[in-house]
């Protein structure tokens, strides 16, 4: 039997700061970047193929091809474990609106859903 997670575990596209995983870990927050597995190079779809098979919910800044991607999954019935957005922000700001997501969203209510980190002022 599986043990679900309270927390969630963040997958950071590759157009997302490296350093933001790094310090996501710090707080003890389970985070890893595309730039640090070596997966900066693959398109959208592979980017949240590979959270899917993670079980990682997905940080991108690229909402406009996400949400037609979720769309295609949705009408598939694929499971996601969730897509984030946020729009370019300064590193600390997006890691205050990332750790607000974090401490309020538990990793099922996360589980197939879209947020918007503006949704975490």
């Amino acid at each position: 039997m599986a043990t679900a997670r309270l927390f969630i575990a963040l997958y950071l596209d590759a157009d997302v700061s490296r350093h933001l995983a790094r310090a996501l870990r710090e707080k003890g927050f389970d985070a890893i970047s595309a730039k640090e597995i070596g997966n900066a190079e693959l398109n959208d779809r592979a980017q949240l193929d590979y959270a899917i098979a993670e079980h990682r919910a997905i940080l991108t800044h690229n909402a406009q091809d996400f949400v037609p991607l979720l769309g295609e999954y949705w009408q598939a019935g694929k499971e996601h474990y969730g897509v984030i957005v946020s729009q370019q922000l300064s590193f600390s700001e997006l890691l205050r609106r990332i750790l607000n997501l974090l401490n309020t969203v538990d990793a099922d209510e996360m589980k197939n859903s879209f947020r918007n980190l503006g949704e975490f002022k």
